[in-house]
């Protein structure tokens, strides 16, 4: 499936039936918000059914029923039952990956962020899974919703150009096929969880 983005861009696309590391590198510059609280997207990590670190590995579950969606729904899980991870759902159904969004840079509501997650600093808002999610309010009530469709918008960048000093890198918190190089980022981003 293609999302045309808000009329702001109406030559861009994603196309969230493509693999997850391609989806993860295209999602870097767009924004995402949750009715209407956000930011520009600086770090994205990939998931596939192929991928020991992938939840969808051994196959669908109830709690990761999400990730075997249709491209473009969202997958939001709790992580060591702590910390909400929301992630965008890609290549075909029942196919299980996504694309987990890692850090945003905060552009919108922020006053929302700073108040939900106790602190000040900008930078600190939204740099690793767990932070967004609560910067942003996103919970279990989120999952399995779809990311083209309120409460949540994508927009593209104004410039897709901004996106192209790209640094990839081995994933964060994982015990199983921690080689693979598919954490993303802006590299120049100072909103990152850390640097690659």
């Amino acid at each position: 499936m293609r999302h045309s983005p808000p009329s702001t861009s109406p030559a861009t696309t994603l196309d969230f039936s493509a693999p997850p590391v391609e989806l993860a590198r295209s999602l870097l510059g767009w924004t995402v918000l949750v009715d209407g609280v956000g930011g520009r997207i600086v770090e994205t990590e990939a998931y596939d059914m192929d991928d020991e670190a992938s939840h969808s590995f051994r196959g669908m579950t109830r709690r990761n029923a999400a990730m075997f969606d249709a491209p473009g729904s969202t997958y939001v899980y709790r992580s060591y039952g702590l910390h909400w991870c929301f992630n965008i759902v890609c290549r075909e159904r029942d196919h299980g990956a996504a694309v987990l969004i890692r850090a945003l840079e905060p552009t919108h509501g922020l006053e929302r962020m700073r108040q939900r997650r106790q602190l000040e600093d900008p930078r600190l808002l939204c740099s690793g899974p767990g932070k967004l999610a609560q910067a942003l309010g996103i919970t279990a009530a989120l999952d399995r919703r779809r990311i083209d469709e309120p409460p949540f918008e994508l927009i593209a960048p104004p410039d897709m150009d901004q996106a192209a000093d790209i640094a990839s890198g081995t994933r964060v918190g994982i015990s199983k096929a921690q080689h693979l190089p598919w954490r993303f980022t802006l590299a120049k981003s100072r909103f990152l969880s850390r640097k690659v």
